[in-house]
């Protein structure tokens, strides 16, 4: 690919992106398509089966617009089938994990404003919110990226790595370590509590809300009922784990994009001519903030003795 001329690298890469587009909505098509028509099909059964035992007590279109009723209740997070009504009163913890998905831009969808004034203020408080979470995230980033570092300099100067392999074991430690403790410790934990989720429904809830995807359609607690107690500690649990889990991912990003490998494939792309004197200090910034997390042993390299 070094061949490959700088004015073609940026639209390769968008095709690539849309194929990859692409492919995935096929994969997806094929795979959820049976399911939803299985299960369509199911509820049309069910539905049928219904009208033919009591359709002669129910007015015609009745039982239709019940359920449209029941299910344009359910968009909003208001249910009032079993112990439903835990996840559709806006308490204190359930206003604070719902402002939580907002300013995190997880967003899962299980509850949502039914008044106007309560839709505008979501516009208004997420649009002063966001630029003022990001901000703080931001400065936590670039106070405790530094300390992050320390561990990974000090195995490269135990071991005499060099810079560029000290960050690939830097990146890759990180990585583990908030794979295990954000995702597959967290999954478990879930997975033991709500009995009526698999480990694969645990890490795909624990992924979607570290990544903010948030599709909403899980949640713990929502699918049994619970004493409102442990309901709400639960929401306290999870408003946790959003906050926390987003900044821990932040660092690991952070951590993975300043690798020399990533960062030269950023600009193999992203360059159309030789690196301006901006991005030059930008990388000769992030070797000296490398270097300088060395022990001295290993920043300056060793000199053979003059004569």
């Amino acid at each position: 690919m070094g061949a490959l001329r700088p004015w073609a690298r940026f639209p390769l890469l968008v095709v690539a992106h849309l194929l990859a587009l692409g492919i995935g909505a096929a994969a997806l098509q094929a795979l959820e398509g049976p399911p939803a028509l299985q299960l369509q099909a199911k509820l049309r059964a069910e539905l049928a089966n219904f009208q033919a035992e009591y359709g002669a007590c129910l007015p015609p279109g009745a039982l239709e617009e019940l359920l449209g009723t029941a299910l344009a209740a359910q968009v909003h997070g208001v249910s009032s089938l079993g112990n439903g009504s835990e996840a559709g009163k806006w308490d204190l913890p359930s206003a604070l994990l719902f402002t939580a998905s907002i300013l995190t831009t997880t967003g899962y969808g299980y509850m949502a404003p039914l008044s106007a004034g309560g839709k505008a203020f979501c516009v208004l408080y997420a649009a002063l919110g966001l630029p003022a979470s990001l901000a703080l995230l931001t400065a936590l980033r670039r106070r405790l990226l530094p300390l992050l570092s320390c561990p990974g300099a000090w195995v490269a100067g135990q071991w005499r790595l060099a810079p560029a392999r000290a960050a690939l074991l830097q990146a890759a430690g990180w990585g583990l370590l908030a794979a295990a403790t954000l995702m597959l410790l967290p999954a478990l934990v879930l997975w033991g509590l709500q009995g009526d989720c698999s480990l694969l429904e645990a890490v795909y809830f624990c992924f979607n809300s570290l990544s903010t995807l948030g599709l909403g359609h899980l949640l713990p607690g929502r699918s049994r009922g619970l004493h409102p107690v442990l309901y709400h500690l639960g929401q306290l649990a999870l408003l946790g784990y959003l906050l926390f889990g987003l900044l821990a991912m932040l660092l690991a990003v952070e951590t993975f994009s300043e690798l020399p490998q990533v960062r030269a494939l950023v600009t193999f792309f992203g360059s159309s001519g030789p690196l301006t004197a901006e991005d030059q200090g930008d990388i000769l910034g992030q070797d000296e903030l490398a270097l300088g997390t060395l022990p001295p042993s290993a920043a300056a390299p060793e000199q053979a003795p003059t004569c």
